[in-house]
């Protein structure tokens, strides 16, 4: 009896790549497997049927020659590569969810070589280094490639070997009733292979911990909590993969003088009494050192003056912020007779301390708590 084109029996046409032949056979293949046909001898004959054809068109040497000179290219035993049609209906899902979904999914029988993990170290800096940027240099604890087997894990001259259990596959199949699970190697834990000869120098694990330097480029402009990214220069990746990346978390130290907030800086600045009254000019602190500040008579505590253009320049858009000085008014202490007469003659000439003309804010407080206690006695 004449066999069928194996293109017909899986639907697809002759220039068809893998990828549809796969997608072909695992349609066909579940539906006339003989474990959702049981006793049906018509859906046994097409699941070998689609089967063999599906051996052969997947094999590239196997479709070159059935393309050339049809089945007959594996009759009569002409070739060591012919393909026995002999089947069972104990072929499983295992075969077609193994062998199918995995490619066409992406999946990988063997463990793949997995990137490695990705670092962060922290780092503390004082104020101005965050503002007009530095460099540091940090030494970090990593596992890094084995600089003996080349991250291979196996004595120099070998080389690991196929897993025996799964065949190199890393994965086994066991069978739950109609369905077949997949599940890692556990010889090999899903590696694909063993080995038998380890390194000396990292017993097998391809990789060994070191502690390394490294000099970090501090933006100016950073502030707590931004991060600096250090490509590969984290822990090395399993099986000679690619190394993951260190993060470098930036804490800046709490000022003496100054704080931040965004790209502004804060300071206070204590004056006296006679400077809020009668005004006058000041030094006072920036990052790059002092610049005088003009200070208005009758200056109140707690004023804010801003000096324009001596914050923090932003690492984002390269805004300069500025500085804003809060000047607190402070009360003289360790007064002499003399000063103490002094005060006591300016208190009069205010007319008591609660003077209309020369303490506008007391008066409206003092007024304020006698409207609250006249409207309790209503």
């Amino acid at each position: 009896m004449a066999k069928k084109d194996y293109y017909q029996v899986l639907g697809i046409s002759k220039s068809a790549e893998e990828r549809e032949i796969k997608k072909a056979y695992k349609r066909l293949a579940m539906k006339y497997h003989p474990d959702r046909n049981q006793g049906d001898k018509t859906a046994e004959g097409k699941f070998k049927e689609i089967k063999e054809a599906y051996e052969i068109l997947i094999n590239e040497e196997k479709r070159n020659a059935y393309d050339q000179y049809g089945h007959a290219a594996f009759e009569n035993g002409q070739s060591n590569n012919t393909y026995s049609s002999t089947f069972t209906s104990s072929a499983d899902f295992g075969d077609i969810f193994g062998d199918v979904f995995g490619d066409i999914f992406g999946g990988n029988r063997t463990q793949r070589s997995k990137k490695g993990s990705d670092l962060c170290y922290n780092i503390e800096i004082l104020l101005e280094e965050a503002v007009k940027g530095t460099k540091k240099e940090i030494q970090i604890p990593t596992l890094q490639k084995c600089h003996t087997c080349y991250g291979t894990g196996a004595r120099t001259g070998t080389k690991p070997r196929a897993c025996a259990t799964c065949h190199g596959k890393g994965q086994i199949h066991i069978r739950k009733g109609f369905f077949t699970v997949q599940q890692s190697c556990p010889t090999c834990h899903g590696k694909g292979s063993v080995i038998t000869d380890p390194c000396n120098l990292c017993r097998g694990q391809g990789r060994i911990e070191k502690y390394k330097t490294l000099s970090v480029k501090i933006p100016p402009g950073v502030d707590t909590n931004d991060r600096i990214r250090l490509n590969n220069e984290g822990e090395a990746g399993a099986n000679g993969a690619q190394s993951g990346d260190l993060y470098v978390q930036i804490t800046v130290k709490k000022h003496p003088i100054f704080e931040r907030e965004e790209n502004n800086l804060y300071c206070e600045v204590p004056i006296n009494f006679t400077m809020a009254a009668l005004g006058g000019e000041i030094e006072v602190p920036t990052l790059d050192g002092r610049v005088k500040l003009k200070i208005p008579h009758e200056t109140q505590s707690g004023k804010l003056f801003r000096i324009r253009g001596r914050g923090v320049k932003s690492i984002q858009n390269r805004h300069q912020g500025d500085l804003l000085c809060r000047v607190v008014v402070e009360t003289p202490v360790n007064l002499n007779d003399k000063q103490k007469n002094l005060l006591h003659e300016l208190g009069n000439s205010f007319n008591g301390f609660r003077g209309e003309k020369n303490s506008p804010r007391s008066k409206r407080f003092f007024d304020g708590v006698k409207r609250f206690f006249d409207d309790l006695t209503r």
